[in-house]
């Protein structure tokens, strides 16, 4: 979601409203070239997949979510990346597409696959990959991607590739991910004698934390939690992540959360809401709520991608000095998600080939595209959060070094989130569908002090057994 549904990653699927007001640009889902138009030269360029795309090849290609006008600084750049990449593929036309809105609709996706009217590249969250399948929506570009096609290839997590994988079949490339962690109000910690250097990190941690942040009074929370819009559910799975549990057996067909880590998920929430009131009277939260109290020093934690500081400094006005950020309590695994782009199903061989060049181009080259940190910072937008973070060895080394270099923010705030990373975990089959049956659990224990956690369970493990039934 950021998924969240969606997802703000934010996030990965994580809800449906979720990511989107995390996520960066709209994407367009209106109608596209199809594989076969005329500025389609199919052929023209080497048949061998596995071969670089020839200069001389004349291609055009929708591609979705290239930021809308009243994203002035990042359309410029769009539009610089677009001018650099044709000096050295001067036939090959972007024809970029953005609308109004979020990147990524879940509905207005979906239709967009059921009417076959995605552009030839476009924009889908990792979670999404089986829903395009059962679309027959995707090219399988294996063959396409290699290390000359994708120079920092070997150097992209095996993870995040993984979830773009298939039966062995690749259909995706990544453009940004994202892990939980655990934000914090670095003011309000000061002001309760905390150091906010060292956020919680354990639970134990986090409910003694929020008992002191709570004392500040003012009608100051500690601690805040989401339990509407399938956000508590994806929360829940974070959460149950952090303790070394799951939600969805190795199977993929049976609940795995109605055992002791579960209980633990909601019985610390349980008893900070009610046995510490720490986590304030206003409940039934969902993505956005939680980022207007902690920006407006109403709120000390919650768990949350890092790219929601970015949202909070852009759109909420508070100040990347007042955010920290560490490892999600427990730090026994992480919910993890992002997003990728993918190429149309019927797209010729030469389609697919500019496609993989202008993919790798603006989001897979450490120094340029998305990760051209010193132009990122003169047009005055975020640099030093730590995503998209899913390089390794020299292309992170580079990457790491630039951003540092040109952060636009403290980013010593975020180093017990960095210096101890947590092995994030992919959000479970049919992800929101669990969540909305989870946001009942959550809800149940944040509304009612008599809530009986173990019927909760149990019955959210029964609905959840009907929904993997039905995959």
């Amino acid at each position: 979601m950021r998924s969240a549904g969606f997802r703000r990653t934010r996030r990965a699927s994580a809800a449906a409203v979720v990511t989107a007001l995390a996520l960066t640009a709209l994407a367009s889902c209106g109608t596209s070239s199809s594989s076969g138009d005329e500025n389609d030269n199919s052929g023209s360029g080497s048949s061998d997949p596995s071969a670089p795309l020839d200069p001389k090849t004349k291609v055009t290609l929708t591609i979705d979510c290239m930021p809308p006008t009243a994203k002035a600084a990042e359309l410029r750049e769009w539009n610089e990346d677009v001018k650099t990449f044709n000096k050295k593929y001067p036939n090959v036309k972007i024809d970029g597409k953005s609308t109004p809105g979020q990147c990524l609709e879940p509905p207005r996706f979906t239709a967009m696959l059921k009417g076959k009217s995605q552009p030839d590249v476009f924009y889908a969250y990792f979670t999404d990959l089986q829903q395009v399948l059962d679309n027959d929506g995707a090219e399988d570009i294996s063959a396409y991607v290699n290390d000359k096609s994708v120079p920092a290839l070997k150097d992209i997590q095996p993870q995040v590739l993984d979830v773009a994988r298939k039966d062995g079949k690749l259909y995706a490339l990544p453009t940004s991910n994202y892990t939980m962690g655990l934000m914090i109000n670095r003011k309000l910690f000061t002001q309760a004698g905390l150091d906010p250097d060292t956020p919680p990190a354990t639970w134990d941690e986090v409910r003694a934390a929020s008992k002191k942040i709570a004392a500040l009074g003012k009608g100051i929370a500690g601690f805040g939690e989401y339990s509407a819009g399938n956000n508590g559910g994806w929360h829940f799975t974070a959460t149950q992540y952090g303790l070394g549990g799951e939600v969805v057996d190795a199977s993929g067909k049976k609940a795995a959360f109605n055992d002791d880590k579960g209980k633990q998920v909601l019985q610390q929430l349980h008893d900070m809401r009610w046995k510490d009131d720490s986590m304030g009277q206003t409940q039934l939260l969902k993505w956005g709520d939680l980022q207007k109290q902690i920006a407006t020093d109403k709120l000390g934690m919650f768990l949350a991608a890092p790219d929601d500081i970015a949202y909070m400094v852009q759109q909420l006005g508070a100040k990347y000095e007042n955010f920290g950020l560490g490892p999600i309590p427990g730090a026994q695994g992480t919910l993890f998600g992002g997003n990728n782009y993918m190429v149309k199903k019927g797209s010729s061989p030469d389609k697919i080939k500019a496609a993989v060049a202008w993919l790798n181009f603006k989001n897979l080259t450490p120094g340029a595209g998305q990760f051209e940190w010193a132009r990122t910072k003169a047009d005055k937008l975020p640099v030093g959060l730590p995503q998209p973070n899913f390089f390794t060895g020299e292309s992170k080394t580079k990457d790491d070094a630039d951003r540092a270099a040109n952060a636009t923010m403290p980013v010593e705030n975020f180093k017990a989130f960095m210096d101890n990373p947590v092995a994030g975990k992919a959000e479970p089959p049919k992800a929101q569908e669990i969540y909305k049956i989870l946001d009942n659990a959550m809800s149940a224990v944040l509304t009612n002090k008599n809530a009986d956690i173990d019927k909760l369970l149990d019955t959210a493990e029964q609905q959840v057994n009907q929904v993997l039934a039905n995959q």
